[in-house]
């Protein structure tokens, strides 16, 4: 076999598709954040402002994160020299995961490398704990969820997405005595809607299934203390097993779930993906720690942000440009085609100095290929302006519909 022709046939079918994904070299700037010096093929450099960035909160320079960073560093050195069960646990590693069990109101936390680890490495080692376990998974969560429900060998059942009538019918369905788990996310990132966590609990009390909650883009971002959507509508007690991030609003790296004592032993003692990784380094967690903790102190940075995101979807609504607006913070503008949208995205770049990565298939569905702006409490009118009239512009030129309402 040729082995090189089919590798080029592989990339080639992505390059005609419109779908090739290219990464742009990127230099972010501490103390200038969103902006970035972003470095061209010829090895020119131009300052860029960041737009699809998941630093929703500007936590990855914040003072505190760096000094707790600084001085862990120094104390420590760089890495944690092995797996938490051999030589890898750390008083940072205990001290994040005691204020990640806080956050959440549950009796434990542990910790992976990230979110995406924690979500496959939990989801794929659940069965074992509970044989004949059926997992019910939304049909549009997360690639790490469905990897992980799809590596356990177990039972599964998709539910279409946020269709609670549907998932009924398949909790009525299979056997009442098997053990069954409801996996489901909070904020959908791609649509940014939100996911109907008092439905699906009472759901999983009437059938007796434990509840999997991924709050990746909520924590750090709703809730009184950045406890996520689960705490902002009082519902954290009612979900088993809560799954994080500590890169997202939290600025820094890792991920983690949250649940009882002893649901956090058992996927500690049996999920291979925790016990044969090597331990975030302590400079790291405890930089993630500094941020847990002061974003439980200061909700303001999280009302900046909503109040960000509401003013840039007012103006892109008023161009008539097709948004999806489901109140959260996410806002995509929807291109419908790859070649557009990466063009577009392009055409940001290069021409105004705004960085936003088109989404494709299969992050989204074909024909809602789109870009996805991320605004933060450190984007300022001025970046909003030029975003907008780039936008206003771009939209123009490549000659695309604008929608008399948004959705």
């Amino acid at each position: 076999m040729d082995y090189t022709a089919k590798l080029d046939e592989a990339l080639n079918r992505l390059h005609e598709e419109g779908r090739y994904r290219t990464f742009i070299d990127i230099e972010r700037e501490r103390g200038h954040f969103p902006h970035a010096m972003w470095t061209r093929p010829d090895g020119t450099q131009t300052r860029i402002t960041v737009w699809c960035g998941n630093d929703y909160l500007g936590m990855g320079q914040h003072p505190a994160v760096l000094q707790a960073m600084h001085e862990a560093l120094d104390a420590t050195g760089a890495g944690s020299g092995g797996t938490r069960n051999i030589s890898g646990t750390t008083v940072y590693h205990k001290r994040l995961e005691a204020e990640l069990a806080d956050l959440h109101g549950k009796e434990a936390a542990l910790l992976f490398t990230s979110a995406y680890i924690a979500n496959d490495a939990t989801l794929s080692t659940l069965p074992k704990l509970f044989p004949g376990l059926i997992i019910y998974s939304d049909e549009l969560n997360h690639a790490s969820m469905i990897e992980g429900i799809r590596r356990n060998g177990g039972a599964k059942r998709i539910f279409r997405h946020n269709d609670v009538a549907h998932l009924r019918e398949l909790l009525e369905a299979d056997d009442p005595a098997a053990p069954k788990l409801i996996a489901f996310e909070s904020v959908y990132s791609m649509d940014g809607d939100f996911g109907p966590i008092e439905a699906i609990c009472d759901l999983a009390d009437e059938f007796g299934a434990l509840t999997y909650l991924d709050e990746v883009h909520a924590v750090g971002m709703y809730g009184p203390r950045g406890g996520g959507v689960s705490e902002r509508d009082r519902l954290a007690h009612r979900i088993d097993i809560i799954n994080g991030t500590l890169g997202k609003a939290f600025g820094v790296h890792g991920g983690y779930i949250a649940a009882s004592a002893k649901m956090v032993d058992a996927v500690r003692s049996y999920a291979p993906g925790f016990i044969f990784t090597t331990s975030l380094p302590p400079v790291v967690a405890a930089g993630a720690a500094a941020s847990v903790a002061w974003l439980k102190r200061h909700p303001e940075l999280r009302q900046k942000h909503q109040e960000q995101a509401k003013i840039l979807k007012t103006r892109l609504k008023g161009l008539g440009l097709p948004i999806i607006d489901h109140g959260s913070h996410i806002v995509p503008v929807i291109v419908g085609d790859p070649v557009h949208t990466k063009k577009i995205s392009d055409m940001l770049l290069e021409s105004y100095g705004i960085y936003a990565q088109p989404i494709n298939f299969p992050t989204v569905p074909r024909g809602t290929e789109r870009l996805r702006f991320t605004p933060s409490p450190v984007h300022g009118p001025d970046e909003i302006d030029r975003l907008v009239r780039a936008m206003d512009e771009l939209w123009s030129h490549c000659a695309l519909n604008r929608a008399e309402l948004s959705a």
